[in-house]
């Protein structure tokens, strides 16, 4: 943790565990500016994210499980700007940071191949039931079981943003078929990416690979429940590196365990980190990671300097990527 003093303005990141920019040299880039307080464990309670932005003219937010809901936001007189380490930005309520006069800039597409990439790659780990070949083989076993030959299935991408465009261009690729929906398709678009857009239930039903890349908001939390899994063709495979409350996680486990659905590879969850007794856990046709899609050495350094860059710009009197 650095030492501040009181005449210059003040930039906090409040916790960073697991660490993020912690040792970054991005931070350094800030000495002109501020002084840098950085806390390198983490940041649960509202008495700890008080206690250690209280007096902070612009915060850090490095982790994803640092939250920051309307009561906290009410109690930071002083806060002008959060700047995000991350695309998502659930855990600040927007609402209230836009009536406060808080900016909030987060990183939009920066680390979109970082991320597809990492989607493409759980996409083949399931369809070759790599997971559960593994622990099989672990367990002193040599299991027959058929996975899943990608070129010529049909790919369904929910969300067509910069990780969903991404993903659509890697599965042109490997020769599978593209189709698409978002909230608002256009042909122009639909020629950009070179998919077709489909309504959602369309979607639901032909595709074999459906991978999540829509934002969280009131309208897409849930928007994958039980009745779209019934919707769904027999042994289609699901992939999220969206975030968690996209998917009912009941009826996705009970898809899993009915063997309905051929399986999962899921990068976010409900509750992160992930309790000892999440029933996802349970299911054999998964592949899981622990919502790390980005974290390689380049989207780390790359989402590092983004947020170090919005804290500039917005001291510099240019905001950018201000979402509120």
């Amino acid at each position: 943790m650095q030492n501040t003093s009181s005449n210059r303005l003040k930039v906090v990141v409040p916790g960073d565990n697991p660490p993020q920019i912690q040792g970054s040299p991005h931070l350094q880039r800030l000495d002109p500016y501020a002084d840098v307080e950085l806390y390198p464990d983490g940041c649960s309670t509202a008495d700890e994210k008080l206690k250690r932005a209280s007096d902070a003219d612009i915060i850090i937010n490095s982790r994803g499980m640092v939250t920051w809901p309307a009561e906290i936001l009410h109690q930071l007189p002083k806060l002008r700007l959060i700047s995000t380490c991350s695309i998502g930005t659930d855990m600040i309520d927007l609402n209230a940071a836009k009536q406060l006069g808080i900016t909030v800039s987060n990183q939009p597409g920066r680390t979109a191949p970082v991320v597809a990439e990492h989607a493409f790659g759980l996409m083949l780990a399931i369809a070759k039931r790599a997971a559960f070949f593994t622990e099989s083989m672990r367990a002193g076993g040599w299991p027959r079981m058929d996975h899943i030959y990608l070129r010529g299935k049909t790919l369904g991408i929910i969300g067509t943003g910069n990780i969903g465009s991404e993903m659509a261009r890697l599965g042109v690729a490997i020769g599978m078929n593209v189709i698409a929906w978002t909230y608002h398709p256009s042909p122009e678009r639909a020629q950009k990416l070179g998919v077709e857009f489909v309504r959602l239930e369309e979607l639901l039903r032909t595709a074999d690979v459906i991978s999540i890349h829509a934002k969280l908001t009131d309208d897409s939390r849930n928007l994958i429940g039980k009745p779209q899994f019934d919707l769904m063709r027999p042994n289609t495979l699901l992939v999220n590196v969206a975030r968690g409350p996209i998917v009912d996680t009941d009826a996705l486990v009970d898809a899993l365990n009915s063997g309905r659905l051929g399986g999962a590879a899921i990068d976010v969850f409900d509750q992160e980190p992930t309790p000892a007794d999440h029933p996802l856990l349970g299911c054999e046709q998964v592949v899981l990671t622990p919502h790390c899609a980005d974290m390689t050495p380049e989207g780390v350094d790359l989402l590092n300097e983004g947020a170090v860059d919005n804290v500039i710009a917005f001291l510099q009197g240019q905001p950018r990527n201000v979402v509120a």
